[in-house]
Formats: structure tokens, C-alpha cells, sequence
């Protein structure tokens, strides 16, 4: 028996306290989504049919901050499903790092092949690469969902928005 009436036994089976992840990430999207949007007043903002170049930044914030706030609304009353939920990954408490790593390095992929190689390809990078990041998707997933976007991408960011962005160069 424990010196102070616990039994050390029971206490490594006490489940892991309940971190509502949601609640912290909703509130870091209203955070982030807040900042882009007092950034975005400081410039003209202007009105949907003549739009200023802070409206942008304005309705995306404000977008963000809403998404925010309803996940961290969502999160009230769940209770993680497992022991693997509890402890953000793998059973033995260890985080898993493989969607967080497959974000940052599909940003950077976007960042360099969008200098270096054009829209489509840095479309494709960012899409397939943060895809593989969830353990759910299969490659045929990702690529689908990559292709998808690009089409998307083509449609609204070359065709109807004129990004002056090539859809394939080679070099800088």
C-alpha cells in the first residue's frame, strides 16, 4: 500500500487526463483568423463589388475565425474514444508527428515549386504530400485528391482570377 492510501498499481491504470485538442485548436484558428483581419483593416477594404486589397484578408480572417470558434463549440461534451485519442497518437504516449511533418513539408514543396516549376506542380506537392499525412488515405487517395485540386486550382486561380502564376515553367 502506498503511504498515502493509494495503491501505485491502480494509478498507472487511471486513463490519461482529458485534452481537448479541439478546444485549443479552434481557438488558434480564432486567434489567427483575428490577426488577419485587424492586418486587413489597416488597408483599404472597400465592398464586394469594389473590392480594396484588404478585403481579402478581411473575409478570410473573419472566415477562419468563425470555423474556430465552431470547432472549439464541437468539442464540448466529447470524450476521447480510446486511450489512443487520449494520448494524441501512438498507445505508448508518444505524439504523432507524421501529419504535422507532411503539412510543413508540403507547404515548402508549394513555396519551392511555385518559384521554380509553376501552379499545377506546386498545386500537386502541397495537396498529395499533406494527404499522406493522414494514415487513412492510400496513395490512390492523395493522388486523386491532388489531381482534383489542380483542376480546381487551374479553374479558379489561372483561368477565372488571372494569377500571374504560369501554370508550368522551368527554372525561376
Amino acid at each position: 500500500m502506498h503511504p498515502h492510501g493509494e495503491d501505485p498499481a491502480s494509478h498507472a491504470l487511471r486513463p490519461a487526463p482529458k485534452f481537448k485538442k479541439d478546444y485549443y485548436g479552434g481557438a488558434l484558428l480564432v486567434v489567427i483568423g483575428l490577426a488577419a483581419v485587424y492586418a486587413g483593416v489597416g488597408y483599404r477594404v472597400g465592398e464586394l463589388a469594389h473590392m480594396g486589397p484588404g478585403f481579402f484578408p478581411v473575409a478570410l480572417g473573419g472566415l477562419l475565425a468563425l470555423t474556430g470558434l465552431l470547432i472549439a463549440l464541437s468539442a464540448r461534451g466529447e470524450e476521447p474514444a480510446s486511450s489512443e485519442a487520449a494520448s494524441h497518437g501512438h498507445p505508448t504516449g508518444m505524439p504523432d508527428l507524421r501529419g504535422g511533418i507532411c503539412i510543413i513539408v508540403g507547404i515548402l514543396s508549394f513555396l519551392l515549386l511555385g518559384e521554380y516549376g509553376g501552379l499545377l506542380p506546386a498545386t500537386f506537392a502541397i495537396v498529395f504530400i499533406s494527404a499522406l499525412g493522414d494514415r487513412d488515405n492510400t496513395l490512390t487517395e492523395a493522388l486523386l485528391l491532388a489531381l482534383a485540386m489542380c483542376f480546381i486550382a487551374v479553374v479558379v486561380f489561372w483561368w477565372a482570377l488571372k494569377l500571374q502564376l504560369p501554370l508550368f515553367q522551368w527554372g525561376g
